[in-house]
């Protein structure tokens, strides 16, 4: 069978760790783009990929790429794909639709003459003048950029950001794909601690112990490709059979959370509890001032307050001297801090050695990355 041409659609600067982990997962043919990256599948590797990306934010089928600088050419170019390989003739059919930097500025229009030219395709093909669109959705998406359609089928269905442990959230809940991001770009070595110092419901260390016992973070959730005809039952039966023997019910970890809020820790519990990951993680009361370090190395990974988010300009400024004064005191252990404050360097009282823009939501912040020293080495020893 040809292997499908696929995309995994990546939050704004995670791209790169979106690449990153198909290449780990097997996927050396790929191409990064702004916002996704595209690589070629089997229907077993849309299983696959669907439950076990934890960065990338959904996974799509190209059915068509070609240029569409006017209706006519877009109606002809959407009806000449092959629907009936990829839809049934009860498929219910949304389309999803953006258009950047192109003459066809109105999204409705777009997808409505997108939406026509499937149903018309279909219809031909099907014998029917009516599709009942009755059975199960087939989202389709057409995005529009500089006159050209790229025309694509969602396989995920809701966000993959839907783990599905985490049914309640606190205040500015961080999604769970840009967690594990943001411990992909720490490259935590897993023998060395971890710890998340404003951890609120616990994404950040919760998705720190699934990478770390290996834990597809799709498994226990439904994808929309499970009811594709051309994805068969035992391609999804496979891709779990394989996720499930290679997960680890137990590993010699150091992984921490705290919080000054007790209702958010009880949180944090609740939701390692639910991602089964509960005896990996520690999760406790305790406000910043209470924080000790006493491993030699490690990693501080956080997104603390800030005051767009949800705190007052001073409490926070205070707060961001403080983590200076007391994290720059363990240059062995690396920090990372997400943060939507522009002066948090200058209170923090050091430049970060790299800064990386992200987007929490729709809040711009800086991942500011100050890597750990480079321990000392022993005294060589002479003979004589």
């Amino acid at each position: 069978m040809k292997p499908y041409e696929l995309i995994a659609t990546a939050a704004f600067g995670l791209e790169s760790q979106v690449a990153y982990e198909l290449k780990q997962l097997g996927y050396d043919d790929q191409m990064v783009e702004q916002g996704r990256v595209r690589f070629r599948g089997s229907p077993l590797d849309i299983a696959r990929v669907n439950l076990w990306l934890r960065v990338a934010d959904r996974v799509q089928l190209v059915v068509g790429d070609f240029p569409a600088p006017d209706f006519d050419s877009l109606y002809d170019g959407v009806k000449a794909l092959p629907w009936s390989e990829l839809i049934t003739r009860d498929a219910a059919i949304p389309v999803d639709g953006k258009s950047i930097k192109s003459r066809l500025t109105s999204v409705p229009a777009v997808q409505g003459v997108v939406k026509k030219a499937i149903v018309d395709a279909l219809g031909a093909q099907y014998g029917l003048a009516v599709l009942p669109e009755t059975g199960a959705r087939h989202r389709v998406q057409i995005a529009l950029r500089e006159d050209r359609a790229l025309v694509t089928l969602d396989t995920s269905g809701d966000g993959l950001h839907k783990r599905g442990y985490r049914d309640l959230v606190g205040a500015a809940p961080l999604k769970e794909t840009l967690a594990a991001g943001l411990v992909s770009l720490t490259r935590w070595k897993m023998d060395r601690p971890f710890l998340d110092p404003f951890c609120g419901s616990g994404t950040i260390p919760i998705e720190a112990a699934l990478e770390a016992l290996k834990r597809a973070p799709g498994f226990h959730r439904h994808f929309d490709a499970e009811s594709f005809h051309f994805v068969p039952a035992t391609a999804w039966q496979t891709a779990r059979a394989e996720a499930r023997d290679v997960a680890l019910k137990h590993k010699d970890l150091v992984i921490q959370g705290s919080d000054q809020d007790p209702s958010a820790i009880a949180l944090a519990q609740r939701h390692a509890r639910r991602a089964g990951v509960a005896d990996a993680v520690n999760f406790e009361v305790n406000p910043f001032g209470g924080l000790t370090l006493t491993e030699e190395r490690g990693i501080v990974l956080t997104n603390p307050p800030y005051a767009a988010r949800i705190g007052d300009a001073h409490e926070v400024e205070a707060l961001y001297r403080a983590m200076g004064q007391k994290l720059r005191g363990f240059p062995q252990w690396g920090v990372y801090v997400l943060c939507g404050y522009d002066g948090f360097e200058r209170l923090y009282g050091k430049v970060a050695d790299k800064r990386r823009k992200l987007f929490n939501g729709q809040l711009r912040c800086d991942l500011h990355q100050y890597y750990a020293a480079r321990p000392p080495r022993p005294p060589s020893s002479t003979t004589g």
